[in-house]
């Protein structure tokens, strides 16, 4: 039998790899805090303890011996099985704790394992809406991307830590990071290249570079023409946020529509459904909005929010009935709604984040509630250009004004 703290490892690998909580484990056998112990190293386990864990497991207490598979050691072992146990069923929340767990314990990991375990995990974390958990395993890999001195897992942890410092409102950091993948993919695949690329257009247009961020949306088309899967679609995607940050709200629908008759949604549902949340946000911004085709797309996503959306997908929803709600002149409704949306936690990007407060304060200004109001929106702005996103402080401040004059 293994001894501590390979057994813990093992343990834990076994429990997970059958969707079970240490609570469903422990269960009528021994104390949560005892099988806690158990799967950290801290306590040694018995044979009788571990006859019962055996027998609640569904194995044979030989399930509990050093696998003998010639790959890496004991403990190396139980973390890769952890790992694909993660991978087949990446939305089991147990799991995900396991092997942040695990990860947290097993600092000497071979290199490769742990930046497998690093990228699986911060997608995870990035599907929950929990950026900041996802920014700090980012941080991480790409310290180990470089001791790796790969170019394509380097250009990937780059690409990763740029969208979700972006997220953040971290936009120095996104560019630099997004820069920095763009040079290092090329050395690396055509994906990589692409997915850097994505990611600078993304910094690049957040941050009103748009002549840059138009000639890399051209290029990313380019690259992306012939290649199966969805890289296309997602790179008119990029060209659509780019021409409409440029103005050009016409130019970035065709662009958008292109993309949403391109994709199948038995290719990716997932995409298909945030395309039809991206051309109902699109179809908001146009002067005026056609309501009733914002009003489909927004009922076209919410079938599927419903099924595979995660939390953010959700909130997103939700903004986006608000934001309609404001425009078909549905104010008290829409505050209503603004308010609960505003009682969540807020899984937003930074700049929907900001977007969303602007037009709930405008709300907030139009019952009645002028000077508490107008302090909120400067400091929108304020937050904004500390940010250094100098277009989206322009767009709260102009918010403001026109909601000051009644226009």
């Amino acid at each position: 039998m293994l001894e501590q703290p390979e057994f813990g490892q093992r343990l834990r690998a076994l429990r997970a790899e059958r969707g079970l909580s240490q609570a469903a484990l422990a269960d009528g056998v021994m104390s949560t805090g005892y099988l806690s112990r158990l799967e950290s190293g801290a306590r040694p386990p018995t044979h009788r303890v571990v006859e019962n864990l055996a027998r609640r497991l569904g194995v044979s207490v030989s399930a509990f011996e050093s696998p003998d598979d010639g790959v890496g050691t004991p403990r190396h072992s139980a973390f890769a099985e952890l790992l694909a146990a993660v991978v087949a069923a990446a939305n089991d929340a147990n799991l995900a704790e396991s092997l942040a767990d695990a990860l947290h314990e097993t600092p000497d990991l071979d290199p490769a394992l742990r930046w497998q375990a690093l990228w699986l995990l911060a997608e995870i974390r990035r599907g929950e809406g929990r950026q900041q958990e996802e920014y700090v395993l980012l941080k991480e890999l790409v310290d180990l991307s470089e001791s790796l001195a790969s170019p394509e897992l380097w250009s990937r942890a780059c690409t990763g830590l740029s969208r979700c410092a972006r997220t953040l409102g971290h936009t120095a950091q996104a560019r630099e990071y997004a820069q920095r993948a763009h040079e290092l993919s090329e050395k690396a695949s055509q994906a990589a290249r692409t997915g850097a690329l994505q990611a600078l257009v993304a910094i690049e247009a957040e941050v009103g570079e748009l002549a840059a961020a138009q000639a890399h949306a051209e290029l990313l088309c380019e690259l992306t023409e012939n290649v199966e899967g969805t890289a296309h679609v997602e790179a008119l995607w990029a060209a659509a946020t780019v021409s409409t940050r440029q103005g050009d709200h016409a130019g970035g629908r065709r662009l958008l529509e292109r993309a949403l008759d391109r994709l199948d949604s038995h290719v990716d549902l997932v995409l298909w459904m945030r395309l039809r949340l991206a051309a109902a946000s699109l179809g908001l911004q146009v002067s005026p909005p056609p309501l009733d085709e914002v009003r489909a797309r927004l009922q076209e996503a919410a079938t599927v929010v419903s099924l595979v959306g995660t939390e953010l997908h959700q909130q997103e929803l939700r903004t986006l009935w608000v934001y309609l709600a404001v425009e078909e002149g549905r104010l008290d409704e829409a505050w209503e709604m603004a308010e609960r949306v505003a009682a969540e936690q807020s899984l937003l990007s930074f700049r929907d984040r900001l977007k969303f407060e602007a037009m709930r304060v405008r709300l907030q200004i139009r019952r009645g509630d002028r000077e508490a109001g107008v302090h909120r929106m400067r400091e929108l702005a304020e937050e904004a250009e500390s940010a250094r996103n100098v277009e989206l402080a322009a767009e709260i401040w102009r918010t403001l004004a026109t909601t000051l004059t009644g226009d």
